[in-house]
């Protein structure tokens, strides 16, 4: 009698074991059917950085159209599912969360923004959601060490305490000032400069803050004048950095700007007009325009402008190549596609230069950040202009 009972439970100790075993492998696969891939990101469609979130979107669903219209992964088409943070932390956890558990989506892609990051991340990683490269270049997109964490873009840190020593050199400055987002994001560049500074064996002048969401910049740029500053570092993006500049032009202050990549947009020259030729910003892809001498990229950015009726941007191509990239590592990872499977192959990525000026990029169990080299470039004449070469740490 004793056997006799022992055999069902040992066959029900079995089928349970099935059943948990099944569960975890869903879990990792989530996102994932035997046709489809789906991608979630979370972008600003109606806040501040709406100009980035929309170009980005753009060029996130022109790679996935491509590919879609053209072939598969393993099998499978990809499915892109936008949410709007509107660039608020709180809207981003949302966001998040009807991505990961309503949408069900494998991977998070090209999410926008610092302080929104780093406030949806926790409900992906409860989900066994890889972020996989954020459009921010903060430190915390690849620190602390997280399996589930990959960050493609130079840090703003990087960016300023490589790019300020040259500039002070260049242009014989004496007097730095920083004007910074009250945030994660300005925070990084403003400690960026800090660091320049101390390499170039000097100390800020002054420094200066705005809240995020803030539209005048007049006291600030008062204070910085006050102190006579020949060059000020911008932890700004699209409208700070138009305003403060705008500003200081309309006062009479006319310091030599640099912002880091989140000021690297045609947007500055197109909204702020004469008045920005001069700012310098970091970056690492190239601005594509209509006429730009590369045929390649001239070739996109006609292809981009006929299907979404305007020019693209940069955004437009980190969109593009975030989701190029996550193509090429989810072929890698083979056609049982899971998280585990992805972070295999990410582990042993190179993503090697690509037409838009990028430098390659390289992936271990242990280094979670593509690539950490910048460069500069400056408005002349209404377009961004390459002026120096890639600056390695």
């Amino acid at each position: 009698m004793k056997i006799q009972a022992l055999i069902p439970l040992a066959a029900m100790s079995a089928v349970a074991g099935l059943a948990l075993g099944a569960g975890s492998a869903a879990a990792q696969s989530q996102g994932v059917t035997k046709d489809e891939i789906r991608i979630g990101t979370i972008q600003d469609l109606s806040g501040p950085l709406a100009g980035f979130g929309k170009q980005a979107r753009n060029g996130m669903q022109l790679r996935v159209d491509e590919l879609n219209e053209q072939g598969d992964v393993n099998g499978r088409k990809l499915k892109l599912f936008v949410e709007d943070s509107g660039y608020d932390p709180k809207k981003a956890v949302l966001a998040a969360q009807k991505l990961v558990n309503q949408d069900k989506i494998f991977i998070m892609a090209g999410h926008i923004g610092t302080a929104q990051n780093m406030a949806a991340m926790p409900v992906q990683f409860e989900k066994n959601v890889v972020n996989f490269f954020p459009i921010t270049a903060a430190r915390e997109m690849y620190e602390p060490h997280h399996r589930l964490k990959y960050s493609f873009a130079a840090t703003y840190y990087d960016q300023i305490r490589l790019a300020l020593p040259k500039m002070i050199k260049d242009k014989g400055a004496k007097k730095v000032c920083t004007i910074y987002q009250d945030d994660e994001f300005g925070l990084e560049v403003q400690r960026g400069a800090e660091a320049g500074l101390k390499a170039a064996g000097m100390e800020l002048a002054e420094k200066t803050s705005y809240k995020r969401g803030a539209t005048d910049f007049s006291s600030q740029v008062a204070k910085m004048k006050a102190a006579n500053c020949d060059l000020v570092v911008l932890g700004t993006i699209i409208r700070e950095t138009i305003g403060t500049v705008g500003e200081a032009r309309k006062t009479g202050f006319n310091p030599t700007f640099l912002g880091s990549s989140a000021a690297y947009t045609d947007l500055i020259h197109k909204l702020g007009g004469k008045a920005m030729d001069g700012v310098y910003a970091t970056h690492t892809a190239q601005n594509p325009y209509l006429d730009e001498a590369s045929q390649p990229i001239r070739f996109w950015a006609n292809k981009y402008k006929t299907k979404f009726n305007e020019d693209p941007t940069v955004f437009s191509v980190y969109g593009y190549m975030i989701i190029d990239d996550f193509i090429k590592a989810a072929q890698k990872a083979g056609p049982t596609l899971t998280t585990d499977s992805f972070v295999r192959a990410m582990d042993s990525m190179t993503f090697e230069a690509d037409m838009f000026g990028a430098p390659k990029m390289t992936f271990t169990a242990t280094k979670r950040l593509g690539n950490d080299q910048s460069r500069l470039s400056q408005i002349v004449d209404g377009k961004w202009k390459v002026v120096s070469d890639y600056v390695t740490p």
